[in-house]
């Protein structure tokens, strides 16, 4: 149930906290004194795009928090988790909208950011709002649909039936990209086959470009870095002024020094290892120069080499492990290609028995809807005869479909006669404003036990209603209110009269500002504001305010 919802700052509500109770509940008001705020407030909630007009007069935002309560959360739950969000704690779900006069808009659930879209995804399940020309649930052939599953206690059949049109209509168009491509596929098939040739006759490796770059380097510089090395063996060793030379004549004065006074060794001892050192530079240098004779063919060969990976970079990827992505994949889609035959031969054999399974599925599922459709035609007449339709007839036909479709082999349409002596015709054609709102509530009644939506919303459907009729109305909210929340917004004394509770719209002007509030009416109060909807406060229509609120009670 709807435990609260409140409002700040949205149209002429300043601050406004309405805690519900249960059963039927009722809010009567004057023309223009903001009714219908309530209905909008709730429509926020369900994730309606918001107007910034909303927003109160000199306010930056507005915001409606709803609280609801549930025994069981697994439905509210599993929507929750899809979306990427917490679970319900408590059975208690919190909804709230932030309508930012900056465009900044925001809305959580649970205290956690959400978008719209889950708003609509959740809202599916808890809120079912009907007015005066909000009657979507029977306009709607697919809804029709919908509503005779719902009598027909159908659920797991039309789970298992369009898990199994899914499953066909996937291998059908998989069947039908394959056919497309064998028709235009030679062209492509020559190209895919070449771009294997060719990156395979490359012989490509992750780990050989930068030693190849490294390599090529060094002989394109081959001349200079040769004559800088000889250079360098020359200076180091080969000559009679290099420096091993003449250091060698100082190791010979070192070791007379030696020789001399022992003691000198302490001195001279790390010339010998920095000799020592410079005999191995003077090697390394002459291996480093060994190194540098490159033939010319290795150049051209290297050149060659490098110029293969760069074009093969430039055809199919900018470093050569996406080369060699480019030719797995063109590999594998080569391969489907070329095995084309069999798996066309393979998915129109799994295309048939995807059809049977369909078939098998949706008659199933079409049993037990012919079974429902007069079971659920006799429910909703008797609630119309409750409802003043007596010599009404209503019927559910079911028309089969030229193809399957995502919700069975046939459609659903409400036929509706309101009149005796004339033909029935589709509901969602003939039927008046009143006369919709009617069979709505007739319908509602019917499946009261099958319907999982807690709240249902009646925004002046009893408009174009009188007398015996709009109490007959009242009557049928009030049953529904044992098996559900009912909010009813009305101008007809005769529903509020039955409401569990009531609460009453009006307009107040303070400090040279108008504001809307929303009370609840009980004992002499409610009787006053029965009377007034009434047509006056004489003491004829308070005495039918007390009839109709005894016989409510």
């Amino acid at each position: 149930m709807l435990v609260s919802i409140t409002l700040k700052n949205l149209a002429l509500v300043e601050t406004l906290t309405w805690e519900l109770g249960r059963g039927l509940v009722c809010v009567t008001g004057e023309t223009g004194a903001g009714k219908s705020i309530i209905v909008g407030a709730l429509k926020l909630v369900l994730g309606e795009r918001a107007d910034r007009d909303l927003i109160r007069t000199g306010e930056d935002q507005c915001t409606v928090e709803a609280v609801f309560a549930f025994g069981e959360t697994g439905v509210i739950d599993g929507v929750l988790t899809a979306a990427g969000l917490e679970p319900c704690e408590g059975g208690q779900l919190i909804i709230k909208r932030v309508i930012s006069a900056a465009g900044q808009n925001r809305q959580f659930v649970n205290c956690a950011p959400a978008t719209l879209q889950v708003l609509k995804a959740v809202g599916q399940h808890l809120v079912d709002l009907h007015g005066p020309h909000e009657h979507q649930s029977l306009n709607s052939r697919e809804r029709q649909l919908a509503m005779l599953d719902a009598a027909a206690g159908a659920e797991r059949a039309l789970g298992s039936y369009e898990a199994a049109w899914r499953g066909w209509r996937r291998i059908g168009q998989e069947l039908d990209e394959l056919s497309r491509s064998e028709a235009a596929g030679t062209q492509e098939l020559e190209l895919l086959r070449y771009q294997v040739e060719e990156i395979d006759a490359a012989g490509l490796r992750v780990d050989e470009e930068e030693p190849l770059l490294q390599r090529h380097r060094m002989a394109a510089n081959g001349t200079r870095l040769a004559e800088l090395a000889g250079q360098a063996v020359g200076l180091l060793g080969d000559g009679e002024q290099s420096v091993l030379v003449q250091l060698g004549e100082l190791r010979r004065v070192f070791r007379d020094l030696e020789r001399t006074d022992r003691g000198a060794a302490v001195v001279t001892a790390p010339f010998e290892a920095a000799f020592m050192e410079l005999e191995d530079l003077e090697r390394a240098v002459r291996r480093y120069q060994d190194g540098l004779e490159i033939d010319p063919r290795e150049v051209a060969e290297l050149e060659e080499r490098i110029n293969l990976i760069e074009t093969m970079k430039r055809k199919y990827g900018g470093t050569v492990e996406r080369v060699l992505d480019h030719r797995d994949a063109a590999a594998a889609k080569l391969g489907r290609m070329e095995g084309r035959g069999e798996e066309l031969e393979r998915l129109g054999a799994a295309l048939v028995a995807a059809r049977a399974a369909v078939e098998t599925a949706g008659t199933a599922l079409s049993q037990l809807r012919r079974k429902a459709a007069p079971r659920l035609a006799r429910e909703v007449s008797r609630h119309l005869a409750d409802l003043g339709f007596r010599e009404a007839k209503f019927s559910v036909e079911l028309a089969p479909l030229g193809q399957p479709g995502g919700a069975g082999l046939e459609e659903a349409e409400f036929m509706f006669a309101p009149n005796p002596g004339e033909p029935a015709k589709a509901l969602r054609v003939i039927a008046s404003s009143g006369e919709m709102s009617r069979v709505m509530l007739a319908v509602k009644s019917a499946l009261a036990k099958e319907d999982n939506i807690p709240l249902l919303v009646f925004d002046e459907i009893d408009a174009n209603v009188g007398g015996e009729i709009a109490a007959a109305v009242g009557r049928k909210m009030r049953e529904l209110g044992s098996s559900h929340q009912i909010i009813s917004i009305t101008h007809m004394p005769q529903v509020a009269a039955l409401a569990a509770s009531h609460y009453l719209v009006t307009k107040v002007v303070e400090g040279g500002r108008t504001h809307s509030e929303l009370t609840a009416v009980s004992g002499a109060a409610r009787v006053d504001e029965i009377a007034r909807m009434l047509g006056g406060r004489a003491a004829s229509a308070r005495a039918h305010a007390e009839s109709l609120l005894s016989g409510g009670e």
